[in-house]
């Protein structure tokens, strides 16, 4: 008996990936948990497990091709013992989003075949002007919808066209027909496209003036590219800029950097601000928070999952560490050491780059004297850190040099006043130009 394999859900909101390595080939002996494939997402490199076990015969995907959740992957000859049955196997939850769309076809086809049997209405020659020729309709699009979504709309008075899917292929289920229904309700306007990307620029032959060379985007960069247009278009982004003298915790990071070593980190600036962050969102929880257009509502999270903005060679990763006010800056240390490695590796697992509440992008290491980052949603702000220089301070009548470090914070508007950000920025300055012993190892 023969069964396939198509792709799972991977992780939350990952609807497609382009297949990077083929770890098997057709013929091979799998067994339901074993790696069949690469797929490089939007997120990270993952491994996919088959769910089936047999003989391979045949393999529907090849390295570099894009796929989505539900499609088939492999289509495999299951072993049976002499005198057993099969037992019989429960749809995926990819496989039952692909059997419901087959039976919304099924629901249709039926209209359409009796539209397109309709015979023409003969043309009757008339002495009065011309007839003007009408365009072909239009292909009728199939809404992606279960038939009982397809009902709900129905009772709810919605037209399921305009709904727009957020599951798999745009696949709409009832939760986005309830969410229609509230925004009209409070005078969301409908009419507005659904995307929120900024339209494609239209290019111009670049080979009329000499060689080019095209690649494509990874999958990292196009959700990057994606994610960064939706953000400046719905957030209305302000920055902030301070600065932060870190002459003495310089010092105090050089004295205690071995003690780190030990542990298998590296105290950085960027371990130290992640304890400092923390501590400044529970002073200030309207930057721990997400805004619910939708409900009207803000929605403060008792949790401090900070992300850590990664420079790797495919694209720009935000790992995010686990509450991080838990922990102290040795053991952020060596989180962050490891972490980071992971998304330079491309070996960072999906779950550990989800649900972060604030970032912190640090450009130090690189350059440059200040910069406005884009906020990463559903947060509402994130932090920016440039290089330290020497800088001559007044202080105690008299000028003398110091290492002052500045600091960028982008904010939600909608959200946060500037006076807020002006008192987050300067209370994280404070806490980093006074630190404590304490807060190095509890």
């Amino acid at each position: 008996m023969t069964t396939e394999f198509r792709l799972p859900e991977v992780g939350e909101n990952v609807e497609t990936g382009q297949v990077v390595k083929i770890l098997v080939t057709v013929g091979d002996t799998i067994e339901a948990g074993q790696s069949v494939l690469e797929l490089e997402t939007d997120k990270a490199v993952v491994e996919v497990d088959t769910s089936v076990s047999g003989t391979i015969k045949e393999i529907h995907v090849t390295e570099g091709q894009e796929i989505n959740v539900g499609q088939l992957i492999l289509t495999v000859e299951a072993a049976r013992e002499e005198g057993k049955p099969i037992p019989k196997r429960e749809e995926t939850t990819a496989e039952k989003v692909v059997k419901e769309r087959e039976d919304i076809v099924k629901e249709v086809e039926p209209v359409e075949r009796e539209r397109d049997g309709r015979e023409a209405v003969p043309q009757v020659e008339t002495s009065g002007p011309p007839a003007v020729d009408k365009q072909p309709e239009a292909p009728r699009v199939i809404a992606p919808a279960a038939p009982s979504v397809r009902r709900l709309a129905r009772e709810l008075g919605v037209d399921v066209n305009q709904v727009t899917g957020s599951g798999p292929g745009g696949r709409i289920s009832a939760e986005d027909v309830k969410d229609y229904v509230r925004q009209i309700n409070l005078g969301v306007d409908r009419a507005r496209p659904a995307t929120l990307e900024s339209p494609a620029l239209l290019l111009p032959d670049f080979s009329k003036w000499g060689d080019v060379e095209r690649e494509p985007m990874t999958s990292i960069r196009r959700t990057a590219a994606r994610r960064l247009s939706q953000a400046w278009v719905t957030i209305p982004h302000v920055t902030h800029f301070d600065k932060a003298d870190i002459t003495e915790l310089e010092g105090l990071r050089k004295r205690y950097a071995k003690k780190a070593e030990d542990a298998g980190g590296k105290l950085t600036v960027t371990a130290i601000i992640l304890k400092v962050v923390a501590s400044a969102l529970k002073v200030f929880p309207q930057f721990n928070a997400s805004l619910d257009m939708t409900n009207q509502e803000i929605v403060y999270k008792k949790y401090y999952r900070i992300g850590v903005a990664v420079d790797t060679e495919h694209g720009l990763l935000v790992p995010v560490i686990r509450d991080v006010d838990q922990k102290n800056i040795i053991e952020l240390s060596v989180e962050l050491a490891d972490i980071s490695e992971k998304a330079r590796t491309r070996k960072v697992d999906l779950q550990d780059l989800e649900g972060g509440t604030f970032t912190v992008t640090n450009l130090g290491g690189i350059g440059g004297t200040s910069f406005a980052p884009i906020i990463n949603p559903p947060e509402v702000a994130i932090l920016g850190v440039s290089r330290a220089s020497m800088q001559p301070v007044f202080k105690d009548g008299g000028f003398e040099p110091r290492l002052i470090m500045p600091l960028s914070l982008s904010y939600d508007h909608r959200l946060i006043d500037g006076a807020d950000a002006a008192r987050f920025t300067r209370w994280v300055a404070q806490a980093i130009e006074q630190p404590f012993l304490l807060s190095l190892e509890g």
